[in-house]
């Protein structure tokens, strides 16, 4: 279980790669940046691992994992809020540069709060 575990791991971090890679492209758009499909489906697929390691980690005893409810509650907000602003805005012809430095503040913070909550 330890092996599945570990690949929904890898996914999560292809999903975040996704996503700030989505974000890195938009930074030299010329005409406009928009949302693009590596950020719709790195955000989504960041919050459907995440979901799956949380039960993964939660389920099964032999994991041995210690899950911080608090930790994975604000992570899941964060990535909620990215995922609705991405799926209210993909279809636009172009974002402001708030709602993109907002996409990309959010995404940054996320990767903080795995990283540094202890």
């Amino acid at each position: 279980m330890e092996l599945v575990y570990d690949l929904v791991l890898v996914l999560h971090f292809f999903g975040l790669a996704s996503l700030i890679g989505g974000l890195m492209v938009q930074l030299s758009a010329r005409g406009g940046r928009v949302v693009n499909l590596a950020m719709m489906h790195g955000v989504m697929t960041q919050v459907v691992t995440g979901v799956a390691m949380v039960g993964l980690a939660e389920g099964v005893s032999s994991l041995d994992k210690d899950v911080d409810n608090a930790k994975i509650g604000v992570k899941l907000a964060v990535a909620l809020v990215i995922t609705v602003l991405c799926w209210m805005n993909r279809k636009r012809p172009g974002i402001s540069g708030g709602m993109f430095f907002t996409l990309f503040g959010l995404s940054a913070a996320n990767v903080f709060v795995a990283v540094l909550w202890s």
